[in-house]
């Protein structure tokens, strides 16, 4: 039985057709659901991302409020047909990191200490996954919460780079991300130039890391682009119903 590893590049271009420092055709529409407050539906290669915000609203249970501050509860699920073979609709312990992961990368950019006592809900269902779907959703969350009139300091915005024969390349798919020696996720926002998520799986040198920071950070801001451009089509230059703002 043979164990040779199949090449992921070949004289530069990977098997989806892109180049190293290519990101995945990207599509994003803002105001898909008509009973949330804000939502969006995200496409970035295979991924297909439906994300809802409701709120902000009164806490329930009570007993979960912060007195100084609103809590953002965020949610992650792949639906059963997402995945082949088919997964289970329980959430996983994978959903689970995954919700806390988002969450915790969404939170520095909102104004949470102006809805004390407040929750907002985030629900993203993952219609079909394609990899790095963690960043799709995190890129599909900051415009949905922007349409629910949510003010923010800026977008987050995310995107991955990694490793894979070699070399380093950006935005990685369901297949480079299970066959490559490496991926890092991050998550930014690029008008305050802050990081709020940078994870890694895998093994990289100094130089590596580096090259791939910088290259995630480059696909941040191709992305944030599409962000901007799919809440002026819904509300125009001057009348986004949310705002993203200074402290």
């Amino acid at each position: 039985m043979s164990t040779t590893k199949r090449r992921l590049i070949v004289d530069g271009v990977r098997l989806d057709g892109r180049k190293v420092d290519e990101i995945r055709p990207i599509k994003i529409e803002c105001g898909v659901l008509p009973n949330a407050n804000g939502s969006s539906y995200v496409e970035q290669g295979k991924n297909k991302i439906l994300v809802g915000v409701f709120g902000p609203r009164e806490m329930h249970p009570k007993h979960l409020a912060d007195l100084r501050k609103a809590v953002l509860r965020y949610r992650y699920h792949m639906a059963p047909f997402s995945t082949d073979p088919r997964r289970s609709p329980a959430p996983s312990r994978r959903d689970t990191e995954l919700s806390m992961i988002i969450r915790n990368a969404l939170e520095p950019a909102l104004f949470l200490e102006r809805y004390p006592r407040a929750s907002i809900d985030v629900f993203a269902e993952i219609l079909e996954a394609d990899g790095s779907t963690r960043c799709a959703c995190t890129v599909a969350a900051s415009v949905a919460l922007v349409d629910a009139g949510i003010p923010m300091r800026d977008l987050v915005v995310a995107c991955s780079a990694g490793k894979i024969d070699g070399e380093i390349v950006l935005d990685l798919n369901d297949v480079e991300d299970k066959e490559g020696a490496a991926d890092l996720p991050v998550a930014y926002m690029p008008k305050l130039g802050k990081v709020t998520l940078l994870q890694m799986d895998g093994v990289l040198t100094q130089e590596e890391l580096d090259k791939s920071l910088q290259l995630a950070l480059q696909g941040c801001k191709k992305i944030y682009e599409f962000q901007k451009e799919a809440l002026k089509m819904k509300y125009g230059k001057q009348g986004e119903k949310g705002s993203v703002e200074q402290d």
